[in-house]
């Protein structure tokens, strides 16, 4: 019996309410099964959300968990006591793929700063080649959504976090892309270690890999494998994709060693910064890997513009430059946007996820002319620069009333600290979520505030 014929009539546990458990239930639902939905947060009063444990059904089947829950959590627990099959969003639509789609092909994405921008690269470069192909995972739609879509996607290009990674084992990527690790949901995954973990595991679910050479602890892994091909900033060897002068050059898919071929030019990648070629690199790469033209990646890689919040030049006026770069939210992806830039006022804080700021600032400190902290552990940071930069003057702002005021307050204290020559610069190195909805609404109030008052 094939496995959607086996979902019929089968009792489910979709657990996780939001995004990903809605298109989970949706799915199950158009193959038969019975759906149960389990979540504690606040679901606008829908009765028919379980928010209990002791409330669960008896007779559950399958359970279907979304990727934000630890495998620690007291349900997650149960489950496994009783017996319960436990899969995850991933591999739900790798089995159902694998039935309905059984051409479709998978190539991954993942690291600790940059998958968004490179997983839009590559969407770029669908789009200008004409391929049938979607980006999902981390963002865009669900992937059990875009195996189930009508479109029929001849390609799914997934952006995977380390949570859906963690929970995921089947699927068998075409090609992954791996740009860097670095401190980041050390509280989720309970140390550095398993996080990288992780990440990493991806390259034993894929018939080829592409590393970040220029990542100095991906660099330091022993990784030369079967399948195994290095990206950098520096000039390619044999089997590898890197830079000539202003030129990203590939002699990974060279039709001999001797043999190397034009991707783009720098100058093709907006904005031109050392992290964000090596993102272009990366989806380069995996482009190439599906059998896309160099003619097209260029082609992609030159229309693409950068997301909103993602060293964004919010304004430049009396020689100071303005940027929001509120998606910086962990150290490692902070620290790439201080170094993009000059005599930096840098606003920084919120919720660090575990990471420590002591690399950050010892890094980036030439860099650093003042600090603006705000947030939860606004401590961290600022003990880490007091170790590190004594030199560094620190301005702690408080939250007085709203999150718009505290924004409103941010900025005019940036305004009296910036001179011409200088960049103010929110890049956070921390979650958002302890003064503001979301990272995007941290960076619409900055870009509010200094629309208003620079």
């Amino acid at each position: 019996m094939s496995f959607t014929a086996q979902l019929m009539g089968k009792n489910c546990l979709v657990i996780g309410g939001g995004v990903t458990g809605t298109a989970v239930a949706k799915a199950l639902l158009s193959f038969g099964a019975n759906i149960h939905i389990f979540d504690e947060k606040d679901t606008a009063g829908d009765q028919s959300i379980i928010k209990n444990i002791q409330d669960l059904p008896k007779g559950i089947e399958l359970a279907i968990v979304s990727p934000g829950w630890r495998s620690d959590h007291p349900l997650l627990k149960k489950l496994i006591t009783d017996g319960i099959q436990i899969q995850s969003e991933i591999d739900l639509a790798w089995l159902i793929k694998c039935e309905i789609a059984p051409n479709q092909k998978w190539v991954g994405l993942t690291g600790t700063n940059g998958k968004t921008t490179s997983i839009q690269m590559l969407q770029s470069i669908f789009t200008t080649s004409g391929i049938n192909a979607v980006v999902c995972g981390n963002v865009g739609e669900p992937v059990i959504s875009a195996v189930c879509d009508p479109a029929k996607y001849e390609v799914l290009a997934l952006e995977l976090s380390s949570f859906q990674i963690h929970w995921s084992e089947l699927p068998k990527y075409e090609s992954i892309a791996i740009l860097n690790i670095a401190q980041d949901h050390i509280d989720w995954h309970g140390s550095f270690e398993e996080y990288a973990k992780a990440k990493l595991k991806l390259i034993g679910q894929s018939k080829r890999s592409f590393i970040n050479k220029s990542d100095p602890y991906l660099a330091a892994r022993h990784l030369g494998q079967d399948g195994v091909t290095w990206f950098s900033l520096n000039t390619p060897a044999i089997g590898e994709i890197g830079l000539v002068e202003e030129l990203i050059i590939d002699r990974a898919f060279a039709t001999s060693k001797a043999h190397a071929t034009e991707i783009a030019e720098i100058i093709d990648i907006t904005p031109t910064v050392p992290h964000n070629i090596l993102n272009a690199m990366a989806a380069a790469a995996l482009a190439l890997s599906i059998g896309i033209s160099y003619a097209q990646i260029k082609a992609g890689l030159t229309a693409f513009t950068t997301d909103h919040h993602r060293l964004e030049l919010i304004k430049k006026g009396n020689e100071i430059n303005w940027i929001n770069d509120s998606k910086a939210t962990n150290p490692h992806a902070a620290a790439a946007a201080i170094m993009a830039n000059l005599n930096v006022i840098w606003i920084a804080g919120g919720l660090a996820k575990g990471a420590s700021m002591d690399e950050l600032v010892q890094r980036c400190a030439p860099r650093i002319k003042s600090a603006i902290l705000i947030g939860k552990d606004r401590d961290l940071i600022k003990a880490s620069l007091t170790k590190y930069a004594p030199q560094i003057p620190i301005h702690l702002v408080d939250q007085e009333s709203d999150n718009s005021q505290l924004i409103h307050d941010v900025v005019k204290l940036a305004l009296k600290l910036a001179e011409p020559g200088d960049t103010v610069l929110l890049a956070p190195a921390c979650a958002s979520m302890d003064q503001f909805t979301s990272y995007a609404q941290r960076g619409e109030l900055f870009a509010k505030a200094v629309g208003e008052l620079a």
